[in-house]
C-alpha cells in the first residue's frame, strides 16, 4: 500500500500542511519538528508527489474564501454578495482566481485545513472573526497567509478589515436619544462574533453616557441574521413592554421585527438596521440603516492579502472602512 502524506502526518502527530512545509523547507517550521517529520518520512518510505510539491512551491494566483454559514444563508443576505463583489473586483484586477467553501464550526475548520494543505491557493479570506477564534489561531500557527473581514479580538499581527462597529452603533443610539427616544431595544445575532460584541458595547456606552438604564429584557441575541430572529426578538421584548425604538445589527433582523410591529399596528416605532441593503428601502414604512460599504470591505481585504502574498510592505496590518447612517421613514432627515 502506498504511503501518503496523511500517513506521515498521523505518525508524526502533525498536520498535513506541516509535512508539506517540511518538504518545501519552509522557514516557519522549527528544527525539532523538521527532524521528527523527516525521521517518519524515512522510516515509512514516503515518496512525495513531485507535481504536487512543485505546485505547492509556486504561486497559484488563487485565493480561498470561507463563508461562515451555509450557502443558502450566504446568498440570501446581500452583505455577503457585496463583500464578494469587492473581493472579486480586486482579485480580477490583480489576475487572481477565487475558490469558495461554506460551513460553520468543525466543517469550517475542515475546509480551512483542506484549502491550506492542498497547495491550490496562495491565501485565505475569512468573512468573520469570533471571540477566542480557533480559525485565526490555527492559521497563525501554520504561517499561512490570510485576512479577516472583522476585528480579531486579541490577535495584533493578523491582517484584517472592518468598520468601527462600536462607534457606528454608539452614534446611532445617540442619534435616537437626541430625537427624543430613551427606551431603545437592541437585536443582534452570532453573539460570539466580535462584530456583535462591538455593536452591543457601542449601544450600551451611549445609554450610559446619557444616564439611561440598560435593560436586559430589551436586548435579544439570536443565532442567525434573518427575519425569524427579528420576529423572535419582538415576542421576547413584548413580555415586558416594547421599547420605543429598535437598533438591529442586520437589516434582515430589522425587517422581521418591523413585520411584527405592522401586524400589531405599531408602525410609529422607528427601526434601524445595519448594512443598508435593498430590504430596508423596500419596507413600508422604510427602515433606516447603517451603510457599512460591504463592497469596500471585500475590496480592501483582497488588497491587503494579495499585497502580503506578493510581499509588498504595508504601513498597517488593518484598514477601517467608514460607515454612514441612512435615515428613512420616521427618521428621515
Amino acid at each position: 500500500m502506498k504511503i501518503t502524506i496523511k500517513d506521515v502526518a498521523l505518525e508524526a502527530g502533525v498536520s498535513k500542511a506541516t509535512v508539506s512545509r517540511v518538504l518545501s523547507n519552509h522557514p516557519s517550521i522549527s528544527e525539532p519538528t523538521k527532524e521528527k517529520v523527516q525521521e517518519v518520512i524515512e522510516r515509512l518510505g514516503y515518496t512525495p508527489n513531485q507535481m504536487a510539491r512543485s505546485l505547492a512551491r509556486s504561486k497559484t494566483k488563487t485565493l480561498g474564501v470561507i463563508f461562515p454559514i451555509d450557502a443558502n444563508d450566504s446568498f440570501n443576505n446581500p452583505i455577503y454578495i457585496q463583500m464578494m463583489q469587492g473581493i472579486s473586483k480586486y482579485a480580477q484586477n490583480r489576475h487572481y482566481y477565487l475558490m469558495y467553501a461554506f460551513g460553520r464550526g468543525e466543517e469550517e475548520e475542515r475546509n480551512m485545513r483542506e484549502f491550506t494543505s492542498s497547495g491550490m491557493i496562495d491565501g485565505l479570506i475569512i468573512l468573520k472573526s469570533e471571540i477566542n477564534d480557533k480559525a485565526i489561531k490555527m492559521l497563525r500557527e501554520m504561517a499561512f497567509p490570510f485576512v479577516v473581514i472583522g476585528r480579531p479580538e486579541s490577535e495584533t499581527s493578523a491582517l484584517w478589515v472592518d468598520n468601527d462597529n462600536f462607534g457606528a452603533t454608539f452614534e446611532v443610539t445617540q442619534h435616537l436619544i437626541e430625537k427624543g427616544y430613551k427606551e431603545i431595544g437592541f437585536i443582534g445575532a452570532k453573539p460570539k462574533w466580535t462584530v456583535a460584541k462591538d455593536r452591543l458595547e457601542g449601544y450600551k456606552r451611549a445609554l450610559e453616557i446619557h444616564n439611561i438604564e440598560y435593560r436586559k429584557d430589551w436586548v435579544y441575541h439570536g443565532e442567525n441574521f434573518n427575519e425569524i430572529v427579528g420576529k423572535e426578538a419582538y415576542k421576547a421584548m413584548q413580555k415586558g413592554g416594547l421599547p420605543k425604538a429598535i437598533i438591529a445589527t442586520d437589516d434582515l433582523l430589522a425587517v422581521g421585527f418591523q413585520e411584527q410591529l405592522i401586524e400589531q399596528e405599531k408602525e410609529n416605532v422607528p427601526v434601524v438596521g445595519f448594512n443598508n441593503t435593498i430590504f430596508g428601502s423596500l419596507q413600508k414604512p422604510e427602515i433606516s440603516s447603517v451603510e457599512i460599504y460591504g463592497v469596500r470591505l471585500g475590496y480592501e481585504a483582497a488588497s491587503l492579502l494579495i499585497g502580503s502574498i506578493e510581499e509588498k510592505k504595508e504601513m498597517s496590518n488593518h484598514r477601517i472602512v467608514d460607515t454612514q447612517f441612512v435615515g428613512r421613514g420616521i427618521l428621515k432627515p
